[in-house]
């Protein structure tokens, strides 16, 4: 938790995410952003837009090569995420908050019960709600799946010293459509979520004040008000 002095009164925020987090998100964000741009104009090459970007040999490898280094880039980063996320559990610092439960199940059915006004109550939720935790696992699966087929489609040659080349059309396949199918995901459901239903900046701020920690992470903020102390919440009168 962490405290930011206002002109009226003392506003308490909670520490959401650390600078890890956050330059993870942000790196990942332009990551994807840059293979989408370099990457559907290869999709649909036969488009008239597509062949005004790649109108020539000289545009065409400027745009592969764009897209191989923000591969790289994301790859580094994945490694990053699970290697420093096996040490986190080696050292038991891990929260496993973000792990799908029994319960995530019970909330969304709850949610929908509430969104269709057959129940009156709405769930209330811990550090992550269902639907974080879905974003979170299909993108970390979705990426796993572009990773490996996009290595696939770059080295096709040693690949194929291993595995049959059907493999490298079949790579084609999954690469081109779990980009678009992300895509789709990350604009319709993640972007909606966290901008459109509210905007929610602590990703970038890595704090949430607690307005929002009471009405979104419920659970969460009756966890952690025993450990605000009272010199705090009394303004340190």
């Amino acid at each position: 938790m962490s405290l930011s002095h206002g002109t009226a009164k003392t506003e308490i925020h909670f520490r959401r995410f650390s600078l890890s987090q956050r330059w993870e998100h942000t790196i990942l964000l332009l990551c994807i952003a840059v293979l989408l741009l370099t990457g559907l104009p290869q999709k649909y090459r036969t488009t008239s837009w597509s062949l005004f970007i790649l109108s020539t040999p000289e545009r065409v490898q400027t745009v592969q090569k764009i897209h191989h280094i923000a591969a790289l880039v994301l790859t580094v980063e994945v490694l990053y995420h699970l290697v420093n996320g096996i040490i986190q559990i080696a050292r038991r610092r891990l929260s496993a908050d973000i792990f799908p439960v029994w319960q995530d199940f019970k909330d969304a059915w709850q949610m929908l019960l509430y969104l269709l006004f057959i129940s009156k109550k709405k769930p209330q939720f811990k550090k992550y709600n269902f639907e974080q935790k879905i974003t979170y696992w299909f993108l970390f699966f979705g990426i796993g799946i572009l990773v490996v087929t996009g290595f696939t489609l770059w080295f096709p040659e040693i690949v194929t010293r291993w595995l049959p080349g059907s493999v490298v059309p079949a790579a084609l396949l999954a690469h081109s459509d779990e980009a678009i199918v992300a895509a789709i995901f990350i604009v319709l459901w993640h972007f909606y979520h966290v901008h459109v239903e509210r905007l929610n900046l602590s990703i970038f701020t890595g704090e949430i004040n607690k307005e929002d920690m009471e009405s979104y992470h419920a659970l969460e903020y009756q966890r952690l008000e025993a450990e605000i102390p009272e010199d705090t919440e009394s303004g340190g009168k």
